[in-house]
Formats: structure tokens, sequence, C-alpha cells
């Protein structure tokens, strides 16, 4: 396994580091306050081709594998989770599915405008009854000559307040089970689509959330992606195929953690030292950098595996798994070495602290990745 990167590639990731640190860094606070992620960024985000990181090459994307997507998503992880969502929604679940299994009249119609930034992806899977019971899903698509006629709902849809472009799993045969959904990409301006009203959440802000509804939503035949009755085979490997990339940008979220928790342990002064002179303070630092640099090697080699067109379902499982659980454990242990001051709405700690919660609920609770290990386990040895 190699996990060098290519000199452009170093460039870009360098290029990110700067990008992250002199423009999205400083509006941080502004971000959270605001909810809102300035315009500015967004378009210098567009310019970096960050849009168009998961897109082939052929189709105006930047064709990097998944080694090289999670050194630069590992980046991106460094700043606000908010922005970061916004990136990591689109580029991961909003557009590998399109990516993966579209046909080449689907690929040239949405993919250039989605590396673009020109539309947003998102991805729509869970609903009211369900969420970890994927298969449990009420939205129906009903075929009338050439379209499919959907009714239903979808909530927690991410980046659904500003995407233009949905993969959305429905219903074609219910006496088939997980056998009769099918996905489709569904446009925003497709007759009975609605949106409705942005979700107010703990963290992540800036990036949003919201339900969307399907009243008589009129979407041709041609947008089914993939064959009827794939659907939810096809969400697992999209589901799959972003752990990794999750997975990392967890990992650059801990390191920025660690890095200013050490700075602070050498700064802050107690009983006449550095608080880094205390123990206590030293094996809270190992134990965040431990699980850090465990997490590090587990997710690039399963982005390796995903590269080498490996089966990852257990790997994606525990490297989602793993990046959630070391994430929450370097954030709390962070708060705790910056005392009050990491309690504070001001400071970025306190951020990181709300914001790595929702790692261990959304695309797929850490109960259903143990589920799923469980299960490919179940499968290697019985």
């Amino acid at each position: 396994m190699n996990f060098e990167l290519s000199e452009e590639l170093e460039q870009l990731k360098k290029g990110i580091r700067d990008f992250i640190e002199t423009e999205v860094d400083p509006l941080a606070q502004e971000i959270e306050e605001t909810d809102d992620i300035p315009e500015k960024i967004m378009e210098m985000s567009k310019e970096m081709g960050l849009f168009g990181l998961s897109i082939p090459e052929e189709y105006d994307g930047l064709g990097i594998d998944m080694v090289g997507k999670c050194a630069l998503y590992e980046e991106l992880g460094r700043t606000h989770n908010g922005y970061t969502t916004v990136i990591g929604a689109h580029t991961g679940i909003g557009s590998v599915g399109i990516v993966e299994m579209g046909n080449e009249e689907q690929k040239r119609k949405y993919l250039p405008p989605m590396a673009r930034g020109e539309k947003i992806g998102a991805f729509a899977l869970t609903e009211p009854s369900a969420g970890s019971h994927a298969t449990n899903l009420k939205t129906t698509a009903v075929r009338k000559g050439d379209k499919y006629i959907l009714n239903g709902s979808k909530h927690y849809i991410t980046n659904a307040p500003i995407a233009d472009v949905f993969t959305v799993m429905a219903v074609t045969d219910p006496s088939k089970g997980a056998k009769g959904i099918t996905s489709f990409i569904v446009e925003k301006d497709f007759p009975g689509f609605i949106i409705g009203k942005k979700e107010k959440k703990m963290g992540l802000h800036g990036s949003h959330s919201a339900e969307i509804y399907f009243e008589d939503c009129e979407v041709p035949a041609e947008n089914v992606l993939g064959e009827e009755g794939q659907g939810y085979v096809n969400a697992l490997k999209i589901l799959a195929n972003g752990r990794a990339g999750l997975a990392a940008r967890n990992l650059g979220s801990s390191d920025k953690l660690l890095e200013m928790s050490f700075q602070h342990a050498n700064m802050r002064i107690q009983f006449g030292k550095p608080i880094f002179e205390q123990q206590i303070i030293q094996h809270y630092l190992a134990d965040m950098a431990l699980d850090i640099e465990a997490l590090r090697s587990m997710t690039y080699r399963v982005a390796w595996m995903v590269d080498q067109k490996k089966r990852v379902v257990k790997e994606a499982a525990m490297v989602k798994l793993l990046g959630s659980e070391v994430y929450n454990r370097v954030a709390d242990k962070a708060v705790q070495i910056h005392g009050g001051i990491g309690y504070i709405a001001e400071f970025p700690i306190e951020r990181f602290y709300r914001d790595a919660r929702i790692t261990k609920i959304y695309e797929g609770t850490s109960e259903i990745q143990k589920n799923i290990i469980a299960a490919q386990l179940k499968r290697e040895y019985l």
C-alpha cells in the first residue's frame, strides 16, 4: 500500500491549508453566528475546484482517487465543520452515485455543472420512519408513461436548501422489500418537489439541512439511477464509498484539536509552570495522538482499498465508527485541557466539541456500524 501523493496533489493540499488558514478560519466565528457561509468563500472554493473532487476530469472534475481525496478532506476537516460539510456532502454522497451508477447521458448532463459548483448535490434516503431502518421507506414512485410519480417525504437532508440535484431513494415495488427500492436523480425544479424550512441544529452552522416533500412529483424515466430495484444496493455503495472521506474529515478536525491543545498546554501557566508539565495533561495529549494515528492508518488503508475496487463493507463501517469515536474523544479531552476557555462560545474548541457529536449519528449511527461489522464477521467466520 502506497499512500504517497503526487507533487500536484501535494501542492493542492498545501493550497487548501493556506486557503482555510487565511480565508475560512478568520470567518469561522461569523459563520457560527450568522449560520451562513459567505458567498466569497463559496466562490473561492469553486475556483479551486473543491466541488469537483469526486468527479472525473472528462466531466470537468479533478479526477482524484480516494487516497488523494482523503488527503484533501483531512485538510478541510481542520477548519469550520459547517463549511466542510457543505463541500463534503456534495462531493461525497451528493455526487458519488451519479459518478458510479449513472449512465453516460446522466453524467454528461449533471456532472460538469456539479464539478464547477454551479449545481449542488444532495442525497435523500432518510425518512421519519426510515433512519437506521433504511429499508422502511414510505416514499413511493409509480411509473406513468415516460415519468415516475413520487409521493412522500425525506428529512435531515444535508444541503437541501441550496441543492439543485438530489439522489433520491423511493419504493417502486412494495412487495419486494429492499429489492423494490429504486434510486432517482431529482432536480429541485421538477413539478411537485418541495423543500421545507431549514432545521436549526446544535452544530454544523452554515451547513443547512431540511425536509423535502414529493407531492405527485414528476421525474422523467431517464432519471432512474442504475436499474429499477437496485436503489437500496446503490445507497449502500454510496454510503460505503463516502465513509473513508468522512473519517478523513474527522481526522483533520481531531488533528487540529491536538495542535491547539498542545499549544495551549505550553502557554497556560499554573502553579508556576506550563500545564504541559503536569503528567495528566501529557497523558491526555498522548491519548489524543494515539487515537489520531490509529485513525490515520485505517482511513488511508480503507481509501486504498476503495481505489483497488476491493469490497469494503466491513472496513468502511469500521473507519466510520472509529472516526466518529476518535473525534468525540479528542474533542472532549481538548475541552478539558483548555478548561473554562474551552467552554466559551467565542473560541473554536467549543464549536468543534458540538460539531463532533453529529458524527456518531449521520451517515449511519455508531450502533448501525457495529451491526454491519458484526454481520460481516458472521459472513466471514461461519
